[in-house]
């Protein structure tokens, strides 16, 4: 059982804050072996929103929502689901929540996201197609997805 979370960064304690940060580092900078800065200026910033999914006292599954001032399409980054927990559809789940706290928050928006290229089918299922070419980012193929807004 997941106990899912939207937050605004206010609102994540210390803990929680940490936990996002490792679980972005031990997968992002040490499994993909892509020495980037994770910690961006934008975790805390805004009206950002942190998707947490916690299972057993760990984080299992997070993403991050940013959505931009001028209306523009909303940015979906950082999508990650621990690599213990993999196979188990959290990775559905997780996108799920994500796309409902989008509708609910900022109903009619459209949204952007930068996936690995590997992962376009997967997104796919979600309504996104791709708007771009694949583009290198930190070494890791990308390409940009786009979801057109649903209406309310």
């Amino acid at each position: 059982m997941i106990n899912w979370q939207d937050l605004h960064h206010a609102e994540l304690t210390v803990a929680q804050l940490y936990a996002l940060l490792q679980l972005r580092s031990e997968v992002f900078v040490v499994e993909q072996k892509c020495p980037y800065l994770d910690v961006d200026g934008e975790d805390l910033v805004g009206e950002n929103r942190h998707i947490l999914g916690w299972r057993n006292g760990e984080l299992a599954a997070y993403a991050r929502i940013l959505p931009r001032e001028d209306d523009g399409p909303l940015a979906i980054g950082r999508v990650i689901v621990s690599r213990a927990l993999r196979g188990e559809a959290l990775g559905q789940q997780l996108m799920r929540q994500t796309l409902a706290v989008c509708q609910r928050r900022w109903p009619g928006r459209a949204i952007y996201l930068s996936a690995q290229a590997h992962l376009q089918d997967f997104y796919a299922r979600f309504g996104f197609r791709a708007v771009t070419d694949v583009y290198d980012e930190d070494g890791i193929p990308h390409v940009g997805m786009a979801r057109e807004g649903e209406q309310a």
